[in-house]
């Protein structure tokens, strides 16, 4: 069953997911594939914050079970006529961007409808812009609506030589407020100075490898940024430890469930037959938060804040599992 989105594009109830068309495919650095999808209807696609990303459907894994990957959104993001994404290739991945290098023009890609857990302040009085890698990707969404609108903002970008994705892109959106960087050394040595040398009222955001992610936001800290505003994305947890086996208590129907090594606690609840939605399954975006009523949580994600994590009260089953032998959910 379809229903039409705001913007008019086709999409299903089920899960809200848009059935979109690739319509071209380009390289943009070295192992870096540039993917533009567009409706198949030519409809406006729905329009979303910059920094926000989608969920593809990208094949299945060797078990199965469907692989969706979430990928930062490139391009305009009011009302735009296609969505663009730009992804390296990882060889030792778990097959998603073997995945989408592997898509032609013509091909057929259920992608989930845009969110963002890394929008732009827009009371911020300044906006600090730090990309690593194929990292740029949001920051390029940010770079050009605080081009676009007038916001005040600059952009660090530190990419080895010659590899920089959508390096002319900026350098087209920014001007002289773009800064480039080839070595670590340069990058630390200029980013010093830059956090201590910013208005009342900076938002920094970063993007990139969780070493770049880790040390700059403990040097923002240090030199005096308060958490609230200091905003990062990772790319996504990667391959985890299978972790130790512990038992899932249902408190609203009093069912018992065992979750094994190197099973997820979202595969568990499956498995037994409770819903749970999701997309990423990767930590990422969201969507298969649960409510915990008592037990240790190892959290693995990188979507909730340190204080929700502390709280102890909620999850993502997709990547995180009992601190103990024993979880209570309010499920």
């Amino acid at each position: 069953m379809t229903l039409v989105s705001d913007a008019g594009a086709a999409v299903r109830r089920s899960d809200a997911t848009l059935t979109l068309t690739v319509a071209e495919v380009a390289t943009v650095a070295t192992g870096v594939r540039h993917v533009r999808f567009v409706d198949p209807a030519g409809a406006p696609l729905p329009s979303f914050t910059p920094g926000s990303h989608v969920v593809l459907s990208c094949g299945v894994h060797d078990d199965g079970r469907p692989r969706r990957n979430s990928y930062s959104l490139t391009g305009p993001e009011l009302e735009p006529q296609s969505y663009s994404i730009s992804v390296r290739l990882d060889e030792t991945g778990r097959g998603g961007s073997r995945w989408i290098h592997g898509l032609e023009v013509g091909d057929v890609v259920e992608v989930s409808r845009p969110r963002s857990a890394f929008a732009p302040v827009l009371t911020a009085r300044h906006h600090m812009l730090v990309a690593g890698g194929i990292g740029v990707t949001p920051i390029l969404s940010h770079a050009r609506a605080a081009a676009q609108w007038g916001r005040s903002f600059e952009v660090h970008y530190t990419f080895r030589e010659g590899d920089g994705p959508h390096l002319g892109e900026l350098r087209e959106l920014c001007g002289d407020r773009l800064h480039t960087y080839h070595t670590p050394e340069e990058f630390w040595a200029a980013l010093g100075p830059a956090l201590l040398d910013q208005p009342l009222g900076t938002h920094l955001y970063v993007c990139g490898p969780s070493g770049l992610i880790d040390e700059l936001t403990r040097r923002a800290r240090g030199a005096g940024w308060p958490d609230a505003r200091i905003h990062y994305e990772h790319f996504g947890v990667g391959d985890l430890e299978p972790g130790t086996p512990f038992t899932a208590y249902l408190r609203r129907t009093g069912v018992d469930i065992a979750v094994n090594s190197g099973v997820s606690l979202l595969e568990a609840l499956e498995a037994r037959g409770v819903p749970v939605p999701n997309l990423c399954r990767q930590g990422v975006c969201g969507e298969c938060r649960i409510p915990v009523a008592d037990g240790a949580i190892e959290h693995r994600d990188l979507y909730l804040t340190d204080a929700e994590k502390h709280a102890g009260d909620c999850m993502m089953p997709c990547v995180s599992r009992a601190g103990g032998e024993r979880l209570e959910l309010d499920l």
